[in-house]
Parts: structure tokens; sequence; C-alpha cells
């Protein structure tokens, strides 16, 4: 590691919590903003990550607050990671860093949040980051890192390009065990993972989750789940090439979309059946992350995630009947949820 660098991740539950823990290990100064139960669990005792890479408590280099106030000297980058709705509140409570803060980014699932940090920060300060890494906040001061991909975070301009705070952050990432990328076009990842991420989402949470014991493999290695998936994802990959853009795959093996968009409709059905067959044995209990807010009775974030591919189909007369009747479904579920016993 050539400098140390001090990381502020704002939200730091189940992938903040991982994200900062491994970057500490690596040498960097982290500061999680979490609750109070975490942060007293991680102060006195250290984080603890089991998964993928082990068991392993982190103690050095890594603090936790409750607030941003408490934070402390220069922010190299501020992440913001808490849930998409409660983002406008955290950033008015970080208010108070925006003299320390020298970069700042959000990597949450979707597009157009960069808009609120620029409002926060200015635009000089904001650069664009997406990330899949699968992470579980499993009790105060313990998490759990169940999945990465072979490149798990990209970072870029917001207006095109990378430069030395976008290669920086990459790498640091990387030498982190979190393998990133700094690229040229940050929009087309953030577009891709919300095509890739509302097809899983909106199949998923609509279809499955009205029973609890149900995971993704469950769902699209029946046929009729198969067919249901495909027909969805295509939709969405319409709309994202009626934009201009073409599929990448940038988080294969998760992300398939140029199998889905090149193969006939039957061949890509059978594809789905054969992976929900091959990973049901490998790693169950696979679910999205939408799946598992209404299976523990949340409110999804099904409006923020769905709203800007519906915008862009709209604009672009791309016909998306069948992702439209997901979203219905999901968003009655979410008007009801103080009804369910």
């Amino acid at each position: 590691m050539d400098s140390q660098l001090h990381i502020c991740i704002h939200g730091a539950g189940g992938l903040g919590s991982v994200l900062g823990g491994y970057l500490a290990k690596s040498g960097h100064n982290v500061t999680l903003i979490s609750r109070q139960a975490h942060a007293d669990a991680i102060n006195e005792q250290g984080l603890n990550i089991f998964g993928r890479l082990g068991d392993m408590v982190i103690k050095e280099n890594l603090t936790a607050v409750t607030h941003p106030a408490q934070v402390e000297g220069d922010i190299d980058y501020y992440i913001l990671l808490t849930k998409a709705k409660d983002a406008a509140a955290a950033l008015e409570d970080a208010a108070v860093l925006s003299a320390q803060i020298k970069c700042a980014l959000t990597m949450q699932n979707g597009v157009g949040k960069e808009s609120l940090l620029v409002d926060a920060f200015g635009k000089e300060r904001v650069i664009g980051g997406s990330i899949i890494e699968g992470a579980t906040l499993i009790g105060p001061g313990r998490v759990n890192n169940h999945v990465t991909a072979p490149t798990t975070a990209y970072f870029g301009e917001l207006g095109g390009g990378s430069t030395q705070r976008t290669d920086v952050l990459a790498q640091a990432f990387t030498n982190a065990n979190l393998n990133a990328k700094s690229v040229e076009d940050i929009d087309n990842v953030l577009w891709e993972k919300v095509v890739q991420v509302s097809g899983a989402s909106s199949w998923s949470a609509s279809s499955l989750g009205a029973i609890a014991g149900l995971d993704y493999w469950d769902g699209i290695s029946i046929t009729e789940g198969a067919e249901h998936y495909v027909t969805i994802a295509k939709e969405l990959i319409n709309v994202y090439k009626a934009m201009g853009y073409t599929p990448q795959d940038y988080y294969a093996p998760f992300s398939f979309l140029k199998m889905l968009d090149e193969s006939p409709f039957e061949e890509a059905v059978q594809a789905c059946i054969d992976m929900g067959v091959t990973m049901k044995p490998k790693t169950p209990g696979v679910r999205t992350s939408m799946h598992e807010d209404l299976v523990k009775g949340k409110e999804t974030e099904a409006d923020t995630l769905f709203r800007p591919l519906v915008e862009e189909a709209k604009k672009h007369n791309v016909a998306i009947p069948t992702f439209l009747g997901a979203y219905r479904v999901i968003k009655i579920i979410d008007s009801n949820l103080d009804k369910r016993s």
C-alpha cells in the first residue's frame, strides 16, 4: 500500500461493515457510522467477519461511531451506504463533515442517487461507484461475507473517465480482497447493474415472497419460474439497449445479460433452469435483498430501483408489461405490510 487512506462509511450495516473491515485489515484508517449496538460491539470486541475469506476479528485501524459529528480528521473517501430511503436524512447529518471530505460517493443500488451527494458536497468532489459484494449483518459486531465476483466494484468520474482518485480507490479495494476497477464509463456500469438487479429483484420478490422458505434457486429451477424470469430480463435488456448500451456482464458470473440477450427464449430458459439445479446444493438460501426485505416484513426499495427503468421505457417506447406486473405486485405487498400476521 502506497499510503494510508481515511475512509468513512456512512451506513455500516452488512455491506458497509465488510468493506470497512477488509479495508482496515489491509492497513487503511476506517471510520464506520452505524447503529449504537453495532458500534459498541465493534469498539469493544472488534468486528467479526466470516464467510468467503474465513473467520476473522478486525480491531486495528477501525473505529465505529453513531453520528457524523463524531468522525475525526480529514476524510479521503466518504462512502454513503444507507438504505436509499434514508439517504437524504443521512446527508443532512453529514453536513457537519463537509470541510473534512475530499471525495464522496455512494455505492447504493440505483441510478441518479449521486445527485444528492452533488447537492451536499459539490460536483467536483463526487465520483460514481457500484458494487455487488454479498454481505449480511448477523448481529452487533458480526457480519457474513457470503459472496463476491471476479470484479466486485467499479469506480469512475460522473462525467466520464477515470482519474487518479478513482484509480487510487480501486487499488485500495483490490488490495483489500475486493477486486475493483477504475472505468471510463461508470454510467454504463450503473445502468447495467440496475437492469441486472431489477430483473432479479422484481421476479424473485413478486414470485417467491409469499413462502418464507423459498430461495432464488427454488424459483428459477422450474420451467415456469425460468420463463417468467427470462421474460422480465429480456424486457429490461430491451430498455437498456434502447438507451444505446449493449450488455457487458460487468458482474459476471452473477450477471449473464449477454446470454439472455443473444439466446432464443427457449435456450435462455433452459440455461436458467440448469443454473438453478446446479447452484441449489452449492449455495442454498440465496435471495435478492428485495426478496429478503419482504420475508422480514420490511418495505422494499422498489420505487427507487424500478422507476428510472419505467421512465426510460416510456421515453424510448419499449414495452415492459411483465416487469410492470411484477412491480405492481410488490407495491401491493409494500402497501399492506402492516396487515401481515
